[in-house]
């Protein structure tokens, strides 16, 4: 079993930064793809960024091109989410995915909130 610790979520301003970080312990897999999903208030869990655990497949969705980046961590199995730029509406609940052959995990989540 996987297990998936979040952290780096805070309280920020429009137009500030903020990193998330993921690390997978357990019986993780080294060919995963790993990434960061959201789910405001009211609102469906919605995908973020995905990336593959050799850094070449990832993907973003198109509400945070250009202002979030992926990125893996030298161990595979840790995942960084930088958020620049950020706005009210990236405020949610953040939570870390991993995939693999042996199946899925989710992280607990942690908040991020942008204030106006």
């Amino acid at each position: 079993q996987v297990q998936l610790v979040e952290s780096g979520g805070g309280l920020v301003q429009a137009g500030g930064s903020l990193r998330l970080s993921c690390a997978a312990s357990g019986n993780a897999f080294s060919l995963n793809t790993m990434g960061w999903y959201r789910q405001a208030p009211g609102k469906s869990r919605e995908l973020v960024a995905t990336i593959n655990s050799g850094g070449t497949n990832i993907n973003y969705a198109d509400s945070v091109k250009g202002r979030f980046t992926i990125s893996r961590g030298n161990t595979k199995n840790t995942v960084y989410l930088q958020m620049n730029s950020l706005k009210p509406e990236d405020t949610a609940v953040y939570y870390c995915n991993y995939r693999a052959i042996s199946g899925t995990a989710w992280g607990q989540g942690t908040q991020v909130t942008v204030s106006s």
